[in-house]
């Protein structure tokens, strides 16, 4: 009788310590998912101050290239011709690209032939090239009359899309991409050559990547990336003769314009990057004080990835003017 009755009080205990084992398995995994949650969210808040302090640290390297820019001192002005400047700020890197405007290909005043060889410089064959320019010179003009080749609101109809050229001159470089013919990929490769600042009908070499100066007659991409190099290497207080063209134009990149494309890159120790993008036009006016206006200006994403040898990767953030 003392048995049975105790054998009830032995399955109560036993059912008391599979709970008990129970509970603490799920304390366990509690415990767990707090403390992966809590390495995440510690990682995202790590990731946002790198983020945070990189911007700025890019944002400085803008500041610190418009100081060069407006130096009245031959010797100590930064030359705008896409050449790096690096610099140390505090424990983090900054490498600051300054282009002039002038050097780029304005979308509003170069010609049709200029472009089509812009496009064919890059790789485009020549009748998608003159198709390209002629739909670029029906989207920026103020009529209805087709160019040869080109694209008027029945060609994009035509397409099965659901508007037409602007007819009018382009006010942001990304409006490129609504432009008959125009693919994305396209785009990315001449978005960095190209402006609606300048006014110029033809680049200033002075200041003009290789990949504009391949579009010039009788260039090839070898000569255009030599004038490149030997136009940076050029001192222009040394005294030594400017670099020329094969035609005897002198490339002299002096001061510049005023109206600059900047790209500001700034590098944490442990490796995190992100990048700047700006176009700016030096002053600011009486009124405002400023040293420079914000024409441009596109964040990018921070990066953590190097190469091994140090130097950046190649994917660079993505920016839109």
């Amino acid at each position: 009788m003392s048995a049975l009755r105790t054998s009830p009080q032995r399955r109560q205990r036993g059912v008391a310590f599979v709970i008990v084992i129970w509970l603490m398995a799920l304390l366990t995994i509690l415990l767990g998912a707090f403390a992966l949650m809590a390495r995440v969210e510690g990682k995202q808040a790590r990731h946002h101050y790198d983020a945070a302090v990189a911007r700025h640290a890019a944002a400085a390297g803008i500041n610190e290239a418009v100081y060069f820019l407006a130096q009245p001192d031959p010797t100590q002005k930064w030359i705008p011709d896409g050449r790096a400047y690096q610099f140390d700020f505090e424990d983090m890197q900054i490498q600051v690209e300054i282009t002039d405007e002038s050097g780029l290909v304005d979308i509003n005043a170069a010609d049709i032939g200029f472009l089509t060889e812009l496009f064919t410089s890059l790789g485009v064959e020549m009748n998608e090239a003159a198709a390209l320019a002629a739909a670029i010179q029906d989207w920026r003009d103020a009529d209805d009359l087709l160019s040869p080749e080109g694209a008027e609101l029945p060609e994009y109809e035509a397409a099965g899309l659901d508007y037409g050229p602007a007819n009018a001159p382009f006010s942001l470089v990304s409006e490129l991409l609504q432009v008959l013919g125009m693919t994305p990929a396209l785009y990315e490769r001449l978005r960095p050559l190209v402006t609606i600042y300048s006014g110029r009908p033809r680049p200033d070499l002075a200041y003009a990547p290789p990949e504009v100066i391949q579009a010039m007659p009788n260039m090839t991409a070898e000569l255009a990336q030599q004038i490149v190099e030997m136009r940076r290497m050029w001192d222009p207080n040394s005294g030594a003769p400017a670099p020329r063209l094969p035609d005897g134009t002198e490339l002299m990149a002096r001061g510049g314009t005023g109206t600059y494309t900047l790209k500001s890159r700034a590098t944490l120790p442990n490796g995190a990057w992100t990048q700047l993008d700006a176009t700016i036009r030096m002053g600011g006016g009486l009124a405002s004080g400023l040293a420079y206006t914000a024409l441009r200006w596109q964040d990018g994403e921070p990066e953590t990835s190097k190469s091994s040898d140090g130097s950046f990767d190649s994917s660079d953030p993505q920016d839109s003017r």
